[in-house]
């Protein structure tokens, strides 16, 4: 996530984790530039939830925080 994360700050932007819960969906809360960018969407499934998968044994999904 370190990559995500640095490409989310080099636009003004950060992630943070919210929650993981027991059946593995993962909760996130895009803040900064990220929160409202209409790329916010693709950058949660195809930057957060592809890496998350690839490193962490259980991810299941990542969400959104509302």
């Amino acid at each position: 996530m370190t990559d995500v994360q640095a490409y989310a700050r080099s636009h003004g932007g950060q992630i943070e984790l919210v929650s993981v819960s027991d059946e593995g969906d993962v909760t996130v809360r895009m803040t900064g530039t990220c929160k409202g960018c209409p790329m916010a969407g693709i950058t949660l499934k195809l930057g957060i939830e592809n890496q998350l998968k690839a490193l962490v044994p259980g991810v299941r999904r990542v969400i959104a925080a509302k």
